[in-house]
């Protein structure tokens, strides 16, 4: 059952005790704080929601979100995290409200989670991957500092020693790593993706939802909170990393599909 949309480019729909939130900017849904808010404001109306048990946060396109909105419209392949437009405040914000909804959500990662698309992954309580699923916090590739409060949910899934990994390497990680490591909780054929995310939601909506709900604000005690304070900080060094030649020579780079000379200045 379609319910009101909080954004024309973010759709929820509820189907028994599971409600659907989806993003609709194909191919790669690059995101901006508007669409960071209609998510958030799609989960607390579904808080408010007495059937809903469980949420899937899906995308439409190739990628499941391939970082922040380039302010243009992006090569066909790329995928890359648009530093010019994170550290934004209001957008951390929002990212906070969707860490403080109470609602369990299990995310389907169709495709590339880059950068803010990673972190966005990451608030989620599980996420189910295709094989065409890869992951990266690519953010040190381009003379930068994560965000999107990756300082928090990363160490959290991985452990430090992974996360320095990604975050000092910005590597991606294929489907099968990630599932080995801890970024994604499932692996299941494409086609089979949303069935399989739909599965592992019901299972959750099938237990009690007030002792669910409990026992989910006893074991993400203060995330929120900390979320916040680490993307205060993370804005605090995006802010003047992004006045560096290294950050300049980084966004060249990937502009031209080059490696980049970084100098440390």
């Amino acid at each position: 059952m379609p319910v009101a949309n909080p954004s024309h480019e973010v759709s929820v729909e509820i189907d028994g005790h599971i409600a659907t939130v989806e993003m609709h900017r194909p191919p790669h849904n690059f995101f901006d704080v508007d669409l960071v808010r209609a998510i958030a404001d799609a989960y607390h109306a579904l808080d408010a929601e007495p059937g809903v048990r469980a949420i899937i946060l899906a995308a439409e396109g190739r990628s499941f979100c391939a970082g922040a909105a380039l302010g243009g419209d992006p090569a066909p392949d790329d995928e890359a995290e648009a530093p010019a437009l994170t550290g934004n405040p209001h957008l951390y914000a929002q990212g906070a409200r969707m860490m403080e909804a109470e609602t369990p959500v299990v995310a389907a990662v169709q495709g590339a989670a880059i950068g803010g698309g990673l972190g966005l992954a990451l608030t989620a309580d599980f996420r189910v991957a295709a094989p065409e699923a890869r992951f990266a916090s690519n953010f040190a590739r381009l003379g930068f500092h994560h965000g999107f409060g990756l300082t928090v949910t990363l160490p959290r899934l991985v452990g430090e020693q992974r996360a320095l990994d990604l975050l000092y390497t910005g590597r991606r990680v294929r489907a099968e790593e990630a599932l080995e490591m801890g970024l994604c909780d499932a692996l299941v054929p494409l086609d089979e993706l949303r069935d399989k995310a739909r599965e592992m939601a019901q299972e959750i909506a099938e237990s009690a939802p007030l002792a669910v709900r409990s026992i989910r604000k006893t074991m993400r005690r203060g995330l929120a909170d900390a979320f916040r304070l680490a993307t205060d900080h993370e804005q605090v060094e995006q802010d003047w990393l992004r006045q560096t030649n290294d950050f300049r020579e980084g966004v060249r780079a990937m502009a031209e599909r080059r490696t980049p000379d970084f100098t440390a200045t």
